[in-house]
């Protein structure tokens, strides 16, 4: 039985969903991973699911996308096939300008993927994305989740450690602030030293902490996520003195962390998955105020868990304590503010 959502008029703007279609993806190195079994009914994510979810009840009146290989160029240099993904959003962005699908502006900004290992050659690609994005594009993300313990990521396992202190890295960074660009910065929590020190050294740039720095609950670390909240909370506080930093709330039900709830049947309601996530995300709150944090769905990847609406429901028990202006901060304005979306 659906849940009846909570303050159904409250404004959300949804700033991480990704959009893709799998069809003829090649099988994973690991198909059996939880994070495969999770996501394995949504081989196609594309405008119409996604505004099944933002039309199911809540006031969602915008949306961010955030990269994940969808749509690449076939051809061409192969350094600019990424901006395949920024064509193709930018697209599904019009559509939903036009109003034809309603109120809401899907797509309003866009977070793809530039290799900043290029160094000084990734300002052409940061710039092809700025003419591809018709006004939206707003940043990138490069994943630099990594773990000895291969199967904590199992077919997320992309990149070797410390690709944020690698100088090589940085000579690439260096090009976003100039361009008025972002970085979404998405790793592990063990990893979250090299997310502090890439702050401290490039005070200028907005940065993105995604999926409150995705805390680990499985492989090598089952049974350690309350032995671990200690260090997570340290390193949190930490980098919230870094005053260019935010934090996405959310990703929380995703297999890395692996809470009860992660493909639990029947389901868990909301008030149970406030109750798993809620320390993480108060943490936050605490640590960076609430207007540098912002609720994320993270769909259809947290879809491992619960369905969108009852997401969202989970998000509003955890903030049922914070005042007008806080909702309005996490549910909307953070994410309007950081990616500084053109909203009617």
């Amino acid at each position: 039985m659906a849940e009846a959502i909570l303050e159904p008029d409250l404004p959300i703007v949804d700033p991480h969903h990704h959009l893709w279609d799998r069809r003829n993806y090649a099988t994973p190195a690991a198909p059996e991973h939880p994070f495969m079994t999770a996501i394995a009914d949504a081989r196609r994510y594309l405008l119409d699911e996604l505004l099944a979810d933002t039309g199911s009840g809540h006031n969602v009146i915008a949306t961010v996308f955030v990269e994940c290989g969808a749509f690449y160029k076939a051809d061409g240099p192969v350094e600019l096939r990424v901006v395949g993904e920024t064509e193709f959003v930018n697209g599904v962005a019009a559509m939903g300008a036009s109003g034809m699908y309603g109120d809401s502006r899907p797509c309003a900004g866009i977070v793809s993927r530039a290799d900043l290992l290029l160094g000084d050659g990734v300002k052409a690609v940061l710039e092809a994305h700025i003419r591809a994005g018709g006004g939206r594009f707003r940043g990138i993300r490069n994943s630099a989740s990594f773990e000895d313990d291969k199967d904590v990521l199992g077919p997320l396992n992309r990149v070797e450690a410390g690709l944020y202190l690698s100088d090589q890295f940085r000579s690439g960074f260096k090009h976003l602030a100039p361009l008025n660009l972002s970085f979404d910065a998405w790793l592990l929590e063990p990893q979250l030293p090299d997310v502090i020190d890439l702050a401290r050294a490039f005070e200028g740039t907005t940065i993105v902490l995604d999926h409150v720095g995705t805390p680990l609950g499985r492989a090598s670390y089952t049974g350690k996520l309350a032995e671990r909240f200690p260090i997570w909370r340290d390193n949190i506080k930490e980098l919230a003195k870094s005053p260019n930093v935010n934090v996405k709330l959310g990703g929380l039900a995703m297999a890395f962390c692996n809470f009860p709830s992660f493909l639990a049947d029947p389901r868990a309601p909301s008030e149970q998955l406030a109750k798993e996530w809620g320390p993480y995300i108060e943490t936050c709150i605490e640590a960076f105020g609430a207007d540098r944090c912002m609720f994320e769905s993270n769909f259809p990847v947290d879809m491992g868990s619960c369905d969108y609406p009852t997401l969202w429901n989970a998000f509003k028990h955890i903030a049922k304590g914070a005042s007008a202006a806080e909702k309005t901060a996490l549910f909307s304005g953070t994410a309007t503010k950081v990616y500084r979306l053109e909203l009617p």
